[in-house]
């Protein structure tokens, strides 16, 4: 292959209890990249579509990660990067991942797959770090691996896939304002109360045993944050009235995706989340704010390849 065209998901990351360490795909909703073999070495981004992105390839997250990569693989070749950005950067669905894994995965399929997906995410973990200054891979991982991720360390064998019950589905609303996620970091305690910790603890581990046994009445009272979400709320217009519908019409859970301002609810079921989408909707044309809504199963796939030649 010279050239392949990608579709990189969405991610919802953090998961209520699971700050930095869970997350999962939006099936419906993402990037798409053309990743070129080149004769001329290096990576360059060649074309920016939609929402913009640096088209330095110092600056954009998917060239960044890429040239990581290509420093290890040291290919004969160079690779060029379209984007066709359809995710907002700072709308708190992973807009840095989507790229940031897509580049790796595509380049890596260029060169007949050399590494393993696990193996490629302390590349895109690169890209990550040059737009939110951090390395995490709650973005990245459930991008390339797919399915509900939870990350214990960075390295590749504490990234685990975890069941997911067949009946989970979300809603998302992403308010068309940005915040970005070095700002989000910078307003969090440095320290936590150890009651607050005790109850984020507790919902975790119920969280991961309710997905198990895929038992709905555990997964209802365990996706709840008690450490992150009171304090980033306060950037996200209508955050409480949308929660507080979204558990009226039977969300198994309501928070903030990453850093915000989007935000996502779990349901049992498809048809619950069309009633919140409907519902949710009206409360946001409301605050004049421009907003999309997206409706999909929790994915068990993340990146894909569109097509190939």
């Amino acid at each position: 292959m010279k050239k392949i065209k990608i579709f990189s998901p969405a991610t919802v990351s953090n998961v209520a209890c699971g700050f930095d360490i869970l997350g999962f795909p939006i099936e419906s909703f993402g990037d798409e990249m053309v990743i070129s073999k080149s004769d001329k070495k290096g990576v360059r981004i060649t074309k920016v579509e939609g929402y913009p992105v640096p088209i330095d390839s110092k600056k954009n997250v998917a060239s960044v990660s890429a040239q990581k990569l290509i420093n290890d693989l040291k290919p004969s070749c160079g690779f060029e990067i379209e984007i066709k950005k359809n995710i907002i950067p700072g709308s708190g669905i992973g807009s840095s991942g989507s790229n940031a894994a897509g580049s790796v995965y595509g380049i890596n399929k260029l060169l007949g797959e050399p590494l393993t997906l696990k193996q490629l995410i302390k590349y895109a973990m690169s890209g990550e770090a040059a737009s939110s200054l951090t390395e995490h891979p709650d973005n990245v991982a459930p991008a390339l691996l797919g399915g509900l991720v939870m990350v214990k360390s960075i390295h590749e064998e504490n990234i685990i896939s975890l069941p997911v019950p067949k009946d989970l589905f979300c809603f998302v609303i992403n308010p068309k304002i940005e915040v970005k996620t070095s700002y989000s970091r910078e307003i969090l305690p440095s320290n936590v109360a150890l009651s607050s910790m005790t109850k984020q603890v507790a919902n975790f581990g119920t969280f991961i045993y309710a997905l198990h046994t895929s038992n709905y009445d555990l997964i209802k009272v365990s996706l709840i944050d008690n450490v992150i979400e009171k304090h980033r709320k306060k950037l996200i217009p209508s955050f409480d009235e949308v929660q507080k519908k979204c558990l009226e019409l039977g969300a198994l859970g309501c928070s903030i995706s990453g850093s915000g301002p989007s935000i996502f609810a779990i349901t049992k079921g498809e048809e619950n989340a069309e009633k919140i989408n409907t519902e949710v909707t009206k409360i946001y044309k409301k605050t004049n704010i421009d907003f999309s809504t997206y409706i999909s199963k929790i994915s068990s796939k993340g990146i894909k390849v569109i097509d190939s030649n």
